[in-house]
């Protein structure tokens, strides 16, 4: 079966695709930036989204619930995130499961997984996670 944002994540240097309402948007940085600033401006496109994104943790995982997001493909996705994502309704398709997802050093946890991983919901994640971005903003 044919699924148009994963096989667009696959054939460039994509790291987020996003399909809704016969159209594919692809964004290429790194962490959760896209899916943030999809949340604030492109909301109606975000809900019922079929999505494919190369790394999933507890962050994505939340900004993807909070916008309404139907299907999730991951290469990818943390067990904090599956926390997150049961019980969602998200239809949910992972390649790789790993307990966190790990910084960009390879030398510890994900600065936002570690921020969220103790949370119980999506809005509290949401919370940190604009913290986050504001306190790191450049």
């Amino acid at each position: 079966m044919m699924n148009p944002p994963v096989d667009i994540l696959g054939s460039g240097p994509f790291t987020l695709a996003v399909a809704n309402h016969g159209e594919i948007r692809t964004f290429t940085r790194r962490g959760v930036a896209d899916l943030l600033e999809l949340l604030a401006d492109g909301a109606d496109f975000l809900r019922g989204a079929a999505v494919a994104d190369k790394v999933v943790g507890r962050a994505a995982a939340s900004i993807m619930v909070i916008g309404g997001v139907a299907r999730l493909h991951t290469r990818v996705m943390s067990r904090q995130a599956l926390g997150i994502l049961d019980g969602s309704g998200m239809e949910v398709e992972y390649d790789g499961l790993t307990d966190h997802i790990i910084n960009r050093r390879g030398d510890g946890w994900c600065p936002l997984e570690n921020i969220c991983r103790n949370l119980d919901t999506p809005e509290e994640c949401l919370m940190e996670i604009r913290k986050f971005f504001e306190n790191n903003a450049n």
